[in-house]
């Protein structure tokens, strides 16, 4: 792909075999010992449904990743994560960042995978999960992205109504100080997804005031990780009111999650801040970042695992690609509105 107009998933099916997505990898290989978690197979299918003309190989993809989700889901709804590369489970259900990220990936498969049988199957998991809640609010913003992808294409659909409603309250509210606006004492990590879902609630359920919140919460990070006019990511660890920027190590995800909430930002208000913040996300992956440096392999269509100040943790795991894809699809969705500067990223 040449100007970042199409992602690459050469590395994603490299990163893939018969069960699902290896998490990690030592450069472009994939390290087998460390087999497969459920975070990142949800990620894919969410990725994988989002392509608007999947190829066969994608198609592929979609399947085994759907078959994974619903293999960790148990009869109560909860999900397993980690599964070791012998298919061992070795942790027990549970209502973690894996069950909103399940939730979500079977939200986009039911609404967008690309075929009747793939669509109705992941609408029965989706089903089946949206009785739990988790005491998370990230898990219940991951889940609430889900089932604003049923209310897309099921508006009344009253599981996926009721979810996105639980989330707006699990959020909280928004920080007193002005200063500090966000709803927890200290940014953590894919914080832009707890924007996203209340934008998305206030969307679908018709409550203005959570889409106002949402978007405020969204424009106050966007001021907040832009610096010297590129992206400053919350590093690992997090972000404090007293914090120096830039800090690392920045991982891919917040450049992905805030491409995604600045995405759904730009279709429901059509505001250009919202197309610059989409830009600035893609700009961190080809190079306009902290350390100058492109966090993509044009060799293997991978992303690199986190930036350092002085360059790039050059493993290519299942995350970060993953979040490179994602961004770049975003990227192709709105190429109208997003400006040709963020440089070139070739296959």
């Amino acid at each position: 792909m040449t100007g970042g107009r199409q992602p690459s998933y050469a590395h994603l099916l490299r990163l893939s075999d018969d069960v699902g997505l290896l998490e990690h990898a030592r450069g472009a290989v994939p390290r087998r010992a460390h087999g497969y978690c459920l975070d990142d197979v949800a990620r894919g299918l969410v990725v994988v449904c989002r392509e608007p003309d999947p190829t066969p190989e994608l198609v592929g993809l979609a399947e085994r990743y759907l078959a994974f989700v619903s293999h960790a889901q148990s009869p109560s709804g909860a999900f397993r994560n980690r599964l070791s590369y012998e298919r061992r489970w070795l942790d027990e259900p549970d209502t973690g960042d894996w069950w909103g990220r399940a939730m979500w990936g079977l939200g986009t498969a039911a609404a967008r995978g690309p075929t009747g049988w793939l669509r109705d199957d992941a609408l029965t998991g989706f089903d089946q999960g949206a009785h739990c809640r988790s005491r998370w609010p990230r898990s219940m913003a991951f889940a609430a992205l889900g089932a604003a992808e049923i209310l897309d294409v099921l508006p009344g659909h009253p599981a996926a109504r009721r979810l996105l409603a639980d989330t707006a309250t699990a959020i909280g509210p928004a920080g007193v100080d002005a200063r500090w606006r966000w709803p927890e004492a200290r940014l953590g990590y894919a914080n832009a997804a707890l924007a996203e879902a209340l934008i998305a609630a206030g969307h679908h359920l018709g409550r203005q005031a959570a889409t106002d919140k949402g978007l405020r919460l969204l424009g106050w990070l966007l001021e907040r990780e832009v610096h010297d006019g590129h992206l400053s990511p919350t590093p690992v660890g997090g972000r404090g009111p007293g914090d120096t920027v830039p800090g690392f190590d920045q991982q891919p995800i917040e450049a992905a999650a805030l491409a995604d909430a600045c995405a759904r930002a730009l279709l429901i208000t059509a505001e250009p801040r919202w197309a610059a913040g989409l830009e600035l996300a893609i700009a961190w992956f080809t190079g306009d970042n902290d350390a100058r440096t492109e966090m993509f392999d044009p060799a293997t269509g991978g992303g690199y695992d986190g930036l350092q100040a002085t360059g790039r943790n050059a493993n290519q795991g299942a995350e970060s690609t993953l979040a490179l894809v994602s961004t770049l699809q975003h990227r192709q969705r709105f190429a109208s509105l997003v400006g040709a500067t963020t440089g070139k990223v070739q296959d």
